[in-house]
């Protein structure tokens, strides 16, 4: 059933000379500023009761009413997927997503995501748009993902990652031994030939991805990597850029190098590793109702943990 918002505030003498979707936006801060946008445009958020236009400007001591239905997104099944649960609450929720889930429905992929599974986990979700996703993983890479649970949440959790305020951290695996941490600071967009990568480029968005050594391998490093910025396949981009491919990596990955006199079980896994080498191990936010810093880990997958272990093995057995 859908859900029917009512609120009104009367504009401060502050927020005098404001357009209407600026002070909509301070008054009803539960709410994104292109949701406010949209709801003035249809005539849900009036003016003393008027119909206006998202640039009006207020004099102060208007009253702005807001009587808005929000509807359950119908468009996308809840299915009993599996999820690894890490932290729940009545705001948020974080989960461990594996490799092989794609996030979000889309061509190719109209069901069995997490999104799915979400919807079923807690039906609730179906009113908030997204089913709460704020941010995304790729397909085939593991780890930590929060989703807000509310409206309130889901507008407060997009305003940390524009403010850069998440903190997001990754291992990953690299072809080429690195001898020292550094950061990448190189625009990333859309690859001007081909359309489902992404590039470096001078027209693309701004993205920086900071990175350090966690073990040398004789041809591979552990790196671990912190974005800044949150661009589509930023690290994977970052560090092929940066001519340290990710293990694995089908899009980005390369020309696949083995070490010189490995055995043939470390060329088999390194031939054969189904997925790019990388695990969102570490998050960190304010929590959207209490304030209070959230820092939630999850350790390496069994597959990470069996490549790192056969490099660091092939290390030693080679010195």
């Amino acid at each position: 059933m859908p859900q029917t918002l009512e609120a009104q505030h009367r504009v401060p003498d502050a927020l005098a000379g404001s357009r209407l979707d600026q002070a909509a936006a301070e008054l009803f801060a539960d709410h994104s500023r292109e949701r406010l946008k949209g709801w003035i445009k249809g005539g849900a958020l009036t003016v003393d009761g008027r119909l206006a236009k998202p640039k009006e400007k207020l004099a102060g001591g208007e009253w702005l009413l807001l009587v808005a239905e929000l509807e359950d997104d119908a468009r996308f099944e809840p299915e009993a997927i599996p999820l690894s649960v890490v932290f729940e609450d009545d705001a948020v929720l974080v989960v461990d997503k594996p490799a092989g889930l794609v996030v979000h429905p889309a061509a190719g992929n109209p069901d069995g995501t997490l999104l799915n599974a979400l919807l079923h986990h807690c039906p609730a979700l179906g009113s908030v748009p997204r089913a709460g996703i704020v941010h995304r993983l790729d397909k085939d890479t593991t780890g930590l993902m929060v989703v807000a649970k509310t409206l309130a949440a889901q507008t407060a959790l997009v305003e940390q990652l524009q403010a850069r305020s998440v903190s997001r951290e990754y291992d990953a695996v690299v072809t080429g031994v690195m001898t020292a941490g550094g950061s990448v600071d190189a625009p990333i967009g859309r690859h001007p030939r081909d359309r489902k990568r992404q590039a470096v480029h001078v027209t693309g968005k701004p993205a920086v991805t900071h990175y350090r050594v966690v073990e040398r391998f004789r041809g591979h490093t552990h790196v671990r990597c912190r974005l800044e910025t949150g661009r589509t396949h930023q690290i994977r981009v970052h560090m092929a850029h940066q001519r340290f491919p990710l293990v694995g990596d089908p899009v980005y990955g390369g020309r696949l190098k083995l070490p010189a006199g490995a055995d043939e079980s470390l060329k088999v896994l390194l031939r054969e590793f189904p997925r790019q080498a990388l695990h969102a191990r570490k998050l960190a936010f304010d929590h959207p109702v209490s304030g209070r810093r959230m820092t939630l880990r999850t350790p390496l997958p069994d597959d990470l943990l069996l490549l790192i272990d056969a490099l660091h093995d092939d290390a030693e057995t080679m010195t």
